[in-house]
């Protein structure tokens, strides 16, 4: 039989790097596998490089270089039109004028724009279509190729080469080229542009975050913000102050604020939990004890009187004091000098107090539980916080701060959260207030396996969030609080607040009355057909 026909000859291309494991490829052109390969190699280098406008630069240098141009234009689109970033020749130097000018925005941009597909014009002179547009008469070029630069099927911007010499006019095959490489470029270009979007949010976020701070405080409220003016005002004195309000609201960081702020930064910021020790400890806690005072006390010690000596006392959870030891401590608030165990000499303590409580202390007074004398004392000014779910946005704002903070500590992959979360954390009652959320911020970005955490990462389920009540209750709770916030106002004059309010004062009495049955446990009286709304 006759020998079998011999195999077309395959087309073989060796490279410039002898290691190269890929040296012979079969049925690849040479010139496309080489340009292939240093697209391969260029890409690689850029995707590690964020600057934009260099890689903008070095995009069209490569560009020019692929094709064989004399020039080219990377144009992007800025609010809908297309502006000239980078204009480069063959000798990778800027063409200042026509970045000046953006004289290319002319009808051979436009078809690309519009179709959003690769043009390829052989003889742009003896074009009818093309040889009176503007990059053609003003730039004196003879060939040209546009192709579109795209971004998730929307274009963002094209990349136009130019030859001035017809002997060198583009072909079909320089089109192709040029098309693999703009796709490349897409993906290097939004890479960038990402990277520094992000950067710039993340600068943008740590702006507002500062906005919204005060010291390390965080949060704006009106409610916050209130508080804030008060610190700057008792700050620099040397007055008692109390501060209330609900557990987890941030006592401490805004008895750590008024120090700061205070003539006494410089000396300690002592803190003691009166409601964690136990009595017959506490004393000696606070106040020191001699060598022998009880069982155990082998050597003389100071308390937290005398550490806190230059600075502030902090009295964390006053409201917890046992009565007996309450008279001790007036007493070395108003002679300012303290005793310790088992002594009777006074020793002079210069500090300042900051008491916080999550109680009601004038409710405590009434009920014989703490001494009227001891309050007066300690409150001089008062601080209420507000509770975080009448904190309206800082919510969300501290959420994204504990997020951002325990996602650098511990390494976590979570950078955000999903509407639906931002939206349960608004509607979340939150009752253990900014230490609940701190602690569900925490574990969530431990656990988190995605960028952004979803309600139940927060376990921030539907059942979890508060009832929604008819809205006739709604308005009502409404109309009940905001009387009592007028009423406060005014340090309880009815007839002034039924003027400030527009209403009868009979509503305020009305008012009034409701409020004391509830606490009663009485019937409510009558209606009157008194209302506010």
């Amino acid at each position: 039989p006759p020998p079998p026909p011999a195999a077309p000859p395959r087309e073989t291309v060796r490279t410039s790097n002898p290691d190269s494991h890929t040296a012979e490829l079969p049925g690849v052109p040479g010139r496309e596998l080489l340009l292939l390969r240093r697209l391969t190699a260029f890409s690689e280098r850029l995707l590690g490089i964020y600057d934009v406008e260099r890689i903008l630069e070095s995009l069209m240098d490569e560009a020019i270089e692929v094709t064989r141009a004399d020039k080219g234009f990377l144009i992007l689109m800025e609010s809908g039109e297309p502006r000239v970033r980078v204009a480069r020749n063959v000798s990778r130097e800027n063409i200042e004028d026509a970045v000046e000018k953006d004289r290319i925005s002319d009808s051979i941009i436009a078809k690309v724009v519009k179709e959003q597909k690769p043009l390829i014009v052989a003889d742009a002179l003896d074009s009818p279509e093309f040889n009176k547009s503007e990059s053609v008469v003003n730039l004196r070029v003879h060939s040209v190729m546009c192709v579109p630069l795209m971004h998730k099927g929307d274009l963002f911007g094209v990349i136009y080469v130019g030859n001035d010499r017809l002997v060198n006019r583009f072909e079909p095959k320089s089109a192709d080229m040029l098309t693999i490489f703009a796709a490349q470029a897409s993906l290097i270009l939004q890479n960038a542009m990402l990277v520094n979007d992000l950067k710039l949010d993340n600068t943008e976020l740590r702006r507002k975050l500062e906005d919204q701070r005060y010291g390390d405080i965080v949060g704006a409220c009106q409610g916050m913000r209130d508080v804030y003016k008060r610190i700057d005002k008792i700050a620099p004195t040397d007055i008692s102050v109390l501060i209330t309000g609900e557990t987890g609201t941030g006592k401490e960081l805004i008895a750590r604020e008024i120090h700061r702020r205070s003539p006494r930064t410089k000396g300690p910021f002592i803190t003691i939990n009166c409601g964690a020790i136990p009595e017959n400890l506490l004393e000696s806690e606070l106040f020191g004890h001699v060598k022998g005072a009880f069982t155990g006390a082998v050597a003389t010690k100071g308390g937290k009187f005398q550490a806190a000596i230059g600075g502030t006392l902090f009295l964390d959870e006053i409201g917890e004091m046992p009565l007996q030891l309450q008279v001790k401590l007036l007493r070395a608030l108003q002679e300012k000098v303290v005793y310790k165990v088992g002594d009777n000499r006074g020793e002079p303590v210069d500090i300042r107090v900051v008491a916080a409580t999550n109680k009601v202390l004038e409710d405590e007074v009434k009920k014989n539980t703490f001494r009227e004398d001891l309050y007066y004392r300690l409150n001089v000014v008062t601080l209420k916080l507000p509770p975080l779910r009448e904190r309206g946005e800082d919510v969300v704002v501290l959420g994204r701060f504990f997020l951002q903070k325990y996602a650098r500590e511990f390494n976590s992959k979570a950078r955000g959260f999903t509407p639906s979360a931002t939206v349960s954390m608004r509607k979340y009652g939150w009752p253990g207030n900014i230490r609940e959320l701190e602690n569900r911020l925490k574990k969530a970005v431990v656990l988190a396996d995605k960028p952004l955490l979803g309600p139940d990462d927060l376990d921030l389920k539907p059942e979890n969030l508060e009832p929604i009540m008819p809205l006739l209750q709604a308005k009502e709770e409404f109309q009940k609080r905001y009387i009592n916030e007028v009423l406060a106002r005014n340090n309880g004059n009815r007839t002034k607040t039924a003027k400030d309010l527009g209403v009868d004062p009979r509503t305020i009495f009305r008012h009034l009355e409701k409020l004391e049955a509830e606490k009663s446990g009485r019937p409510l009286p009558p209606e009157e057909g008194d209302e506010l709304l």
